[in-house]
């Protein structure tokens, strides 16, 4: 009998962890998971009505202003997947850099925004598939609550869809995503293409408030903070490179890079369509670009000549499917993490890996399953449902404020970074490490305030809508909380069936 020992690069020994998911992921591999958690057409094309609607051109500024904001994050989580490759990124790294508290706070956060982002995501089929066929409205005529139900049944389907992908291996969900997101990357730079040959007014555009904000307390400044809203719900889970670390080979030096390529190729090929879709709108003054049932799908409808359009839609369609499975396979890896520390309930269960697949199913049936129940929601309550997933996005935002911030205390003392990676030759930001993780907490925490601020034009009403960021959130993390201390925190530790054999039990092992 031998036993499997952690890869020599797996940076598992930090935590005490011995092998047992299947490392077979690849540099590009590893690039795609960044990439179609992202998703550029998938987050694009579902909000620009938004930031259009509220913000006019000039919106669009808060495009290349998040990138730089996010990017400051990524360097830092590039510094800890440089070190610390492990599933659960975001929750081992916050326990590793704090304490227990931290990380199994940041964890939950995650976790939780995590399921309900998948639910958020698979509404984006209704507004694409019934463009493309109409046999894809299966009730209704797609308009009043016909809309919702058949949104819920699209999305419960790709939902049955990555759950089965996902519970079949690592091998499977890397080859569908890794074509998914080559397809998605083909489609979203010929689309920058052709808008730009098809450019009917200046950048100028841009540089005036076109009469948006006039109504607003506080001008367009109010507006514009407002409209930011859709290019921060669009640039994070770049993580996703590093929480997929212990299936990725040689991953300190893979993961880095990946999330650095993934939010750099994200921001450029996202914001080129942004921008040509602007410049190339025959008619900007037209209402339907500011609403949900038109916005950029109706511009590239209108723009794309002959059955090009639909082409396109349905990379569109591709990319949605992807993103499902990024975000499902991450919120997968995160429970698997947290769960072989006895951190979340039935621990054992949900860490066990199939021996055959080297994946764990359990947690891939249990999300599908929350996931699917979370968009029910979206029937009778749309406006509840809405406000949900808009919350998911801080509590994702707050969850990366519980690495960068305990990691800066770090730096502050001087503990970070650690040796072994400059003298292993593993990515640091050298110098400019303390102003970067200075600016990424600063930059987190006012982007966190900005998404919870209470406003009707975001959340709705009533108040518990308007002040949903605090309402709900302060539900999700208090409950979590209650178990944790009630309960959780008497048993966490690593559970014996995932903890590294020592030395001695490693050679009689090895002997046997």
């Amino acid at each position: 009998m031998v036993i499997k020992e952690p890869h020599a690069d797996s940076g598992m020994e930090d935590f005490g962890y011995k092998e047992s998911l299947d490392r077979s992921i690849g540099k590009f591999a590893s690039f795609a998971a960044g990439v179609s958690y992202i998703s550029i057409l998938t987050g694009t094309f579902q909000l620009f009505y938004f930031g259009f609607g509220t913000g006019g051109p000039a919106y669009l500024w808060s495009w290349p202003m998040v990138f730089v904001g996010q990017m400051a994050v990524a360097l830092c989580f590039m510094e800890l997947a440089a070190k610390y490759p492990v599933a659960g990124s975001v929750y081992n790294w916050s326990k590793k850099l704090g304490s227990r508290l931290v990380g199994w706070s940041s964890g939950w956060l995650m976790l939780t925004a995590s399921i309900v982002t998948i639910s958020a995501v698979v509404l984006a089929y209704q507004l694409n598939l019934p463009r493309l066929w109409s046999g894809f409205q299966i009730v209704g005529d797609g308009t009043g609550s016909s809309f919702a139900v058949n949104a819920v049944i699209l999305g419960t389907i790709l939902i049955v869809f990555t759950t089965v992908i996902n519970a079949l291996g690592v091998r499977l969900m890397a080859m569908i995503n890794s074509a998914g997101v080559f397809i998605e990357l083909i489609a979203a730079i010929l689309i920058v293409i052709i808008l730009a040959f098809n450019v009917k007014r200046g950048p100028d555009i841009f540089f005036s408030t076109n009469g948006y904000g006039a109504g607003e307390s506080a001008g367009y400044l109010g507006a514009f903070l407002i409209a930011s809203l859709a290019s921060l719900y669009v640039m994070y889970g770049f993580d996703t490179a590093s929480s997929l670390g212990e299936e990725t080979v040689e991953p300190r030096r893979t993961a880095p890079k990946a999330i650095f390529r993934a939010i750099l190729a994200s921001f450029v090929i996202g914001g080129g369509i942004l921008v040509f879709a602007v410049m190339s709108a025959p008619n900007l003054e037209d209402p339907k670009i500011g609403e949900s049932s038109g916005g950029l799908q109706y511009i590239v409808e209108q723009v794309m000549w002959g059955p090009l359009g639909r082409v396109f839609l349905t990379c569109i369609v591709v990319a949605v499917t992807v993103c499902t499975l990024a975000v499902h396979t991450a919120a997968i890896r995160l429970t698997f993490a947290m769960a072989r520390d006895n951190a979340l309930p039935f621990g054992e269960k949900l860490a066990r890996v199939h021996p055959k697949t080297q994946t764990p199913i359990v947690p891939a049936v249990v999300i599908g399953l929350i996931a699917a129940i979370i968009l029910v929601i979206n029937i009778g309550q749309p406006k509840i449902f809405t406000v949900l997933t808009s919350i998911a996005i801080i509590m994702i935002y707050l969850a990366y404020l519980m690495v960068t911030g305990p990691m800066l205390k770090k730096r502050l003392q001087g503990q970070w970074p650690p040796k072994d990676l400059k003298e292993g030759g593993y990515f640091t930001m050298g110098k400019w490490g303390l102003p970067v993780n200075i600016f990424a907490v600063l930059w987190g925490a006012l982007m966190a305030l900005n998404l919870a601020w209470p406003r009707v034009a975001v959340y709705g009403e009533p108040w518990y809508n308007t002040w949903g960021a605090f309402v709900y959130i302060g539900v999700i993390l208090g409950s979590g909380l209650l178990w944790y201390f009630i309960k959780g925190r008497h048993h966490i530790g690593t559970l014996e069936s995932h903890a590294a054999a020592t030395t001695s039990e490693a050679d009689v092992a090895e002997q046997a």
